[in-house]
């Protein structure tokens, strides 16, 4: 209720601001709601899905020149006069343009990692400035005048007040396509792009589908930004578009807060206001002009990765105070379930699976079968290989020789998203969890496959219905985990044994008919593995096979139906638990050859 009034506020600002401030001051308000645009969604790209991109302010161009040209130029072909003249053409084609150039350079440059990603944004980044001034039909360096002021509802926008209220309603609707799709499943998905890809494909997430999804909306805010930029001046050249441009909408990113949305606003005025009054007051004190700004936006920089990593926005939340609110899940409609396969039915076979990694041979001909409504435990000492077994099983990993088979069908060229689709769901040795998320929100990532709703239903706030379904099946299995308690607390706050109890529940969010557990109980008391077993004992009732790898041998030899030991990535036994308890290779292996 306390943001709800300081948005009406903020609103309200906006509204009178035009008629209190000077000409100077609108100007400037101008500047902030055009860089806002563009720093919104490098949060989105940057800060959320954790991709850095030095190449925003190229899109920005793209933009403006499209619509420079379109409604400045006399000659067009026949087929294309329809599309001079008009700011609102231009509008269209500037979108449709960056589209498809975003689209390209991003199939070319997300599956870059590590440094080479930043360094391929400013190759092309660059390239597309050069281009700008090195085409004529541009006006080279000199850029395009005589661009028409936009006219809306028979009004024509000659002057800057006039353009704040487009400026800033464009703001303010790019905020809400932003918020609202974070707000999702689609924005969960996005969200996971960031410390949890491996999880997230496990759990059905196409993650290169959602890096493309991001880098063309963040582009797509450029290309915005750039139109109203052009109608703004209604005169463009390649300069506000250069690589220095691009570094300085990462400033504002950053600064501002680079994972809040609102943080875009913030930083956006900061770097806008200081950059102009830093302009004015060190040539006076260094006695000569230059770009003196840029060394110290440098040296802000540094300090807030050092004291605020997080930007400025988060510290100006912790100064307002805040009411406690009841959080509750809405009921729904719960989600459609598949039918479980009848008791004793084979899931999951490995016939000879070998994993090679260089010279090192992980697992060596491996042969495990699940059934359902089964327990199988994989057990053996540290580097014995299970965890690789498990990803050669669930695609995390391809197995180098052998076959996998999952319900029948050969799945080991499959990747985990596709296997995750036919109903194995998995947790993971490390725990994997979004750690700011909440525990429900973590839940709910594992419900992503049973959604259907696109990224534009989710900015348009039309998947609520839908959104509810699957927040309420993350709650019941939430609960269901013994989470209840936790479920509004971030993830990260847990202690690991709730944090692992936790990946569970994310893993039956998916509805499978098999689930693979890598050390379910570890950091687990005891009233807390009993609760667990308890658990594992409904679902194996119900017909659901589990394969897990455990190191407690009280708990695994009290629950598993069969265990399957390993050694050196090989399998040396396999039967009930007390047949596997007096067997001479085991007891010399795993348990150091005492009886």
């Amino acid at each position: 209720m306390q943001q709800r009034y300081l948005l009406v506020a903020f609103i309200a600002l906006l509204l009178i601001a035009p008629q209190l401030a000077s000409e100077f001051h609108v100007t400037l308000l101008n500047y902030i709601g055009l860089y806002s645009i563009v720093a919104v969604g490098l949060v989105l790209l940057t800060g959320v899905g954790g991709l850095m991109s030095f190449g925003q302010a190229a899109f920005v161009g793209l933009g403006g020149y499209a619509t420079a040209y379109l409604s400045t130029a006399t000659e067009l072909p026949g087929w294309a006069a329809f599309l001079g003249g008009s700011p609102w053409m231009g509008l269209l084609v500037g979108i449709l343009l960056t589209a498809g150039v975003a689209l390209l350079l991003g199939l070319l440059t997300l599956r870059l990692s590590g440094h080479y990603l930043p360094l391929g944004t400013i190759a092309w980044s660059i390239s597309l400035y050069f281009l700008f001034g090195n085409l004529e039909f541009l006006g080279g360096h000199t850029g395009i005048s005589g661009i028409p002021a936009l006219t809306l509802f028979g009004l024509q926008m000659k002057d800057g007040r006039n353009f704040f209220y487009l400026i800033w309603a464009v703001v303010m609707v790019v905020v809400w396509l932003t918020l609202n799709l974070l707000d999702s499943r689609e924005g969960r998905a996005i969200r996971a792009l960031k410390g949890g890809v491996v999880m997230a494909e496990a759990m059905g997430v196409d993650t290169a589908r959602s890096k493309v999804v991001i880098f063309l909306i963040a582009a797509l805010f450029g290309c915005i930004s750039g139109w109203l930029y052009a109608h703004l001046q209604r005169f463009v050249n390649p300069t506000p578009f250069s690589l220095y441009m691009s570094i300085e909408y990462l400033f504002m990113a950053v600064l501002g807060g680079a994972g809040h949305v609102w943080g875009a606003l913030v930083g956006a005025g900061v770097i806008t206001i200081l950059k102009q009054w830093l302009q004015d007051w060190l040539p006076k004190l260094f006695g000569a002009s230059g770009n003196f700004e840029m060394i110290v936006f440098g040296f802000l920089l540094v300090f807030v990765l050092q004291r605020a990593r997080d930007g400025i926005w988060p510290i100006l939340t912790r100064l307002i105070p805040q009411r406690a609110s009841i959080r509750t899940v809405v009921a729904a409609e719960p989600l459609p379930t598949k039918a479980l396969p009848d008791a004793g039915q084979v899931l999951l076979e490995a016939n000879n699976v070998v994993k090679r990694f260089g010279g090192l041979v992980a697992n060596n001909n491996m042969n495990l079968m699940v059934r359902a409504g089964e327990i199988m435990a994989l057990i053996g000492p540290n580097g014995a290989g299970k965890s690789t077994m498990f990803n050669c099983v669930s695609g995390v990993d391809r197995a180098t020789e052998g076959k996998v088979l999952f319900r029948g069908r050969e799945v080991t060229s499959l990747d985990s998203r596709e296997i995750a689709k036919l109903g194995m769901s998995r947790t993971f040795q490390h725990v994997r969890l979004l750690a700011t998320m909440s525990v429900l929100e973590n839940a709910a990532i594992g419900a992503h496959l049973r959604g259907s709703k696109a990224v534009l239903s989710s900015m348009l706030h039309l998947e609520r219905a839908e959104e509810k379904r699957l927040l309420a099946e993350a709650a019941r299995q939430v609960e269901r985990v013994g989470l209840k308690d936790s479920m509004f607390e971030a993830a990260g706050s847990l202690a690991l044994g709730q944090q692992r109890t936790l990946e569970i529940a994310r893993a039956l969010c998916a509805d499978p008919c098999l689930l693979l557990l890598d050390e379910p109980a570890a950091g687990l008391r005891y009233l807390e593995k009993q609760a667990l077993a308890e658990l594992l004992r409904k679902l194996r009732g119900e017909g659901m096979g589990i394969l897990l790898v455990e190191h407690d041998m009280d708990f695994v030899m009290g629950l598993a139906d069969r265990v399957v030991v390993m050694e050196f990535g090989e399998k040396i036994a396999e039967g009930l638990p007390e047949e596997v308890q007096r067997n001479p290779a085991v007891i010399e292996a795993y348990l150091g050859g005492v009886e």
